[in-house]
């Protein structure tokens, strides 16, 4: 059988000591022994979070933990300012809009980064809104935002909560929440975690909880206070993802194991060597400001994304994602979110060199790879 490799920005590879965690046999979730794993992964979660809060886990996909987060903290006819600037920022649009609030939408352009002072004019215009969402690291772009900027634009010029989706930035970037002033931080367990997904991670600051007392939204699940209180004492409301709290528990010890700063450069540099690798081949990138979770590249004119995936699937068993909406023909994402390897990120450019020139491109073969070692031959020297 011939070794696949993912490298979509999510779900991303599992390793291999949390596949034989998650193997051994089932335990019962309101047993001691539950308690035991539930207590330790929380102490660890807070650590990642890089918070002095407790670290709640909702059995969610990151839509629904980041929905969780936004309907606990507001009211129904509050005012919310989302910034877009892909699927995911735009998403929370959407949530909010669903459950009735005041929705405004800041339009940023898909590839470019949300300007601290594009929120600032937002928030005088809307002295009376509530909360700000951001979606730290876009996804769909290949984006990161400044987030300690916009962060400092809230606190300074409003009373509104900042809620940041870090599902694909937390493990990736530098987000110290409470440093930061970040009043809800979401995370997911299918990215940087590198388990399987249906688990998300959420936070939040005292002050949000405070306004937890008065949300008025109609909840159930989803109810954030109770599962807080029942969290406190190592137990969940509802039935938890077992096996991926277990898993959880797992990749979080190795990466405190890592490090943080180990943890944020590993990251940064297979980012680099991926965007090298990508430029050297004459592509461009989409995103003024990369993230280091997923690389969003932009193909020539004549080529085509989805063919472009398909072979390098099929042909090679490498899987990377296209792009989103418009972007859809003309655009690929790599991820190297998670635990990757050096050489991991090498095949992946090796094929997409293979998959260019079936493609009809003059590609220079090698050229690819040859600036991804170059990157990480300098970082050992």
């Amino acid at each position: 059988m011939s070794r696949k490799y993912l490298l979509a920005p999510g779900p991303t590879p599992i390793p291999e000591e949390a596949r034989l965690a998650m193997a051994r046999s089932i335990i019962h979730h309101r047993g001691p022994e539950f308690r035991e794993v539930f207590a330790d992964t929380r102490q660890r979660l807070a650590w990642l979070f890089e918070t002095e809060q407790p670290v709640l886990t909702v059995t969610a996909s990151g839509t629904g933990t980041f929905e969780a987060g936004m309907i606990n903290f507001t009211r129904r006819d509050d005012t919310i300012i989302c910034i877009g600037g892909g699927k995911f920022g735009e998403r929370w649009a959407e949530v909010g809009r669903a459950y009735g609030m005041n929705v405004v939408e800041l339009d940023v352009e898909w590839g470019k980064v949300a300007r601290p002072e594009q929120v600032a004019e937002a928030l005088a215009a809307h002295p009376e809104c509530a909360m700000v969402t951001l979606t730290a690291s876009e996804t769909s772009t290949g984006v990161m935002h400044p987030v300690a900027e916009i962060a400092k634009v809230v606190q300074e010029q409003s009373n509104a909560l900042f809620a940041v989706d870090a599902i694909t930035a937390l493990g990736v970037h530098k987000l110290p929440m409470d440093a930061l002033g970040i009043d809800v931080m979401v995370a997911g367990s299918q990215k940087a975690f590198g388990i399987p997904p249906g688990v998300g991670f959420l936070a939040a600051s005292e002050r949000a909880w405070e306004r937890a007392e008065h949300s008025d939204h109609p909840r159930y699940y989803f109810d954030l206070l109770r599962e807080k209180k029942k969290q406190l004492g190592e137990q969940t409301a509802f039935t938890p993802g077992v096996t991926q709290i277990i898993a959880a528990q797992v990749v979080l010890k190795m990466m405190m194991e890592e490090g943080h700063d180990a943890l944020i450069e590993r990251h940064r540099l297979n980012a680099e060597a991926t965007r090298a690798g990508a430029l050297a081949l004459g592509l461009s990138l989409l995103a003024e400001s990369p993230s280091d979770a997923v690389s969003a590249v932009l193909l020539p004119d004549g080529l085509s994304a989805p063919d472009l995936v398909r072979i390098m699937r099929e042909r090679y068993g490498v899987t990377i994602a296209g792009g989103h909406d418009a972007l859809k023909p003309k655009m690929i994402r790599i991820g190297h979110i998670g635990f990757f390897e050096r050489s991991d990120i090498l095949t992946a450019l090796s094929t997409l060199e293979l998959a260019l020139a079936e493609l009809g491109m003059d590609v220079d073969a090698g050229a690819g790879v040859r600036a991804a070692q170059q990157v990480y031959a300098k970082a050992q020297a």
